[in-house]
């Protein structure tokens, strides 16, 4: 069986790994042992914030809508099941987006969750 040298292909591995470090610092981007290395750690973080990234901007949106409420008299949640009875179907993003932007229309559904909690209270007393 002839011999196989991986000459070619392991500088094509090289190359590709010292390209993808490019704008890295140090060894980081000038040795090849330590450049892998930390490409590695740089793609797995890279993967796992791609998942973390949603769960900051939900507790960001949430941090939102909770100070506006609150401005208003209202905690988050009871805000959010207000809204819920009411029927209205707005996501987080969106309630954030008014709480920030446009004030006015926040106010209203603030006044809806409010008509919603009042109305759901009223079945409980009935019953």
């Amino acid at each position: 069986m002839a011999r196989i040298k991986r000459g070619v292909g392991a500088i094509k591995h090289r190359r590709k790994v010292m390209k993808l470090v490019k704008g890295f610092r140090a060894a980081r981007r000038r040795n090849y042992r330590v450049a892998n290395e930390a490409l590695l750690h740089s793609l797995a973080y890279a993967y796992r914030d791609r998942r973390v990234r949603k769960r900051d901007f939900r507790s960001l949106w949430i941090s939102r809508i909770n100070a506006a409420a609150r401005k208003e008299g209202m905690t988050y949640s009871l805000f959010m099941n207000g809204l819920k009875k009411s029927g209205v179907t707005l996501n987080r993003k969106t309630l954030a987006e008014l709480a920030v932007t446009d004030g006015a229309a926040f106010a209203s559904l603030l006044k809806v969750a409010k008509d919603g909690q009042k109305t759901e209270s009223r079945r409980a007393a009935r019953s």
